[in-house]
């Protein structure tokens, strides 16, 4: 039997319904799997039970998807580390970027046993002392522990929820073609997580320019996951029942400080595990011929907004 957590009865009907699971062969595509992970002589990679599960469940059992986005998680993560990693999880700073909860995992699933929420507050940190690289940074850096520890994130996906509350043209000029294009290629191709859509609430003006602008350079797909609620509560809730959101938006799922709190809980209880972190990646001189991946000319030129108006 593989060395994985045991899945509820729902989570494991989903698994085999939506995903392709089988759990009479789950051995065997596992080990399918890692013998890959050994034959590539660029790549350093986890192989454990629990970690490879999870490309192949967010795969769908496809082993050529799960071999394409564990390669292009691991390549992003060495290519661009002050994007996708934690470079010192003991520093202050680091410690600091934490504490401001710009993106927290609410406990309880959509519906009690669905997706995983996030909610993102855009705006609610200092554009003058933090780069919206450091921010991110934390974000892809934690998801590690996701694939490994949150069994609902990996069957049923993320629902986000973008509160703009406090966001500023500080904010916006952080937010450059290139950093969205980070953003969504590895969404889209290295983590094996589905996106179940995009809410954002307490939309302003500042919001409706960068997100025109930005909007524009995503997929199809991925903006049509995008809905823009405004300051509009109930065309929230209609989508996600009032109970299943933070204390301040009128739901059950506790207030920002202790949401944080677990925040921080989370990452002290897997501390070794993110230090450990560092020992994977890629090595692109070891990398086979003709197997690249040129992400300089996918992420092109980095623009901004500095020169837009905002009066």
């Amino acid at each position: 039997m593989p060395e994985i957590r045991p899945l509820s009865a729902s989570l494991q009907r989903t698994a085999i319904e939506e995903l392709n699971e089988v759990p009479d062969r789950l051995d065997a595509d596992i080990a399918t799997l890692r013998t890959w992970i050994k034959q590539q002589p660029h790549l350093r990679s986890r192989s454990d039970d629990q970690f490879l599960v999870a490309f192949l469940r967010g795969c769908k059992f496809s082993l050529e998807k799960a071999k394409a986005k564990l390669d292009k998680y691991y390549t992003l993560r060495t290519l661009y580390p002050e994007f996708y990693t934690i470079s010192d999880v003991d520093s202050k700073r680091t410690h600091e970027l934490l504490r401001l909860g710009v993106a927290l995992r609410l406990p309880i699933p959509l519906h009690d046993n669905g997706p995983r929420i996030i909610y993102v507050r855009p705006g609610c940190y200092a554009a003058d002392k933090y780069s919206f690289e450091e921010i991110i940074a934390i974000g892809h850096g934690l998801t590690g522990i996701t694939l490994y520890n949150d069994d609902y994130a990996v069957i049923h996906g993320f629902l986000f929820v973008l509160d703009f509350s406090n966001y500023t043209p500080a904010h916006m000029v952080q937010m450059t073609p290139s950093t969205a294009k980070k953003m969504s290629v590895f969404g889209q191709d290295a983590m094996p997580v589905r996106d179940k859509g995009r809410h954002m609430i307490n939309t302003n003006a500042v919001f409706e320019l960068s997100f025109n602008a930005i909007r524009s350079i995503l997929p199809t797909k991925e903006q049509n996951r995008i809905s823009v609620h405004g300051s509009n509560l109930e065309s929230l809730y209609a989508h996600i029942p009032q109970k299943y959101l933070p204390a301040h938006l009128g739901g059950e799922q506790g207030t920002i400080e202790e949401l944080i709190q677990h925040h921080l809980n989370v990452f002290t209880e897997h501390r070794e595990f993110l230090i450990d972190e560092t020992n994977y990646g890629v090595d692109e001189k070891l990398r086979p011929a003709g197997q690249q991946y040129d992400y300089n000319s996918i992420f092109g030129v980095d623009g901004s907004f500095r020169k837009l108006n905002f009066d």
